[in-house]
């Protein structure tokens, strides 16, 4: 019985060591990502995925990163530097699909991946990656009709291709102010899990009178 408790005392100490390791990681990381340190985040992200490997959340930050990466001086653009990024962005939203199937973030970081092509050459990418962008976003807010960061993006994504056609922007507009109302609410499964977006629908629906 005195073994038996030892080695629970052993497990349970253990665990919270591995915890404390993870917590404290993390928040480095996004540290880093506040000081526009992406090359480091991305990095030490990386180091949290190869010893947390049931856990997307890292991989969700780097493709999210890498991502982010490309629409930086987005006017001196290349396609080979957008291609490095957003090959490395697939890795890890691939990796994201072996963790976990039914991941709406999944969905929503592979649609995200697929605009920056759509955005960079229209003519060449529109036509590959438009639809499936629409039904990435569509079949995430299937999983999580409530999230406000999924209904953010594809509202976004909708005003654009509004925009383009000469259509009206408000049933997305709705959209936006329905996300910020949501965001009052919105209780991630984590401190690390997605919560993003509160600031960008608030800029985006100032637009939505123009």
């Amino acid at each position: 019985m005195k073994k038996t408790l030892i080695c629970i005392i052993i497990l349970w100490t253990s665990l919270g060591i591995a915890q404390s390791q993870y917590e404290g990681g993390m928040r480095k990381a996004f540290s880093l990502w506040e000081e526009n340190k992406l090359d480091e985040a991305s990095n030490l992200f990386e180091r949290i995925g190869s010893a947390e490997k049931e856990n997307w959340l890292p991989d969700y930050y780097i493709a999210q990163i890498h991502i982010l990466k490309c629409w930086m001086n987005w006017e001196n653009r290349e396609e080979s530097a957008l291609k490095t990024n957003l090959d490395k962005a697939q890795e890890h939203i691939n990796n994201m699909l072996t963790i976990k199937k039914e991941n709406p973030y999944v969905n929503q970081m592979q649609a995200q991946l697929y605009t920056v092509w759509v955005a960079h050459d229209g003519m060449k990418y529109g036509m590959k990656y438009s639809g499936k962008v629409s039904e990435l976003y569509t079949d995430a807010l299937k999983a999580d009709p409530e999230n406000p960061i999924l209904i953010l993006n594809k509202a976004e994504w909708d005003m654009g291709a509004a925009r383009y056609f000469g259509t009206s922007l408000e049933p997305y507009c709705k959209e936006i102010q329905r996300s910020i109302e949501l965001f009052a609410t919105f209780k991630p499964a984590t401190e690390f899990h997605p919560s993003y977006g509160l600031e960008r629908a608030q800029e985006v629906i100032k637009t939505c009178g123009q």
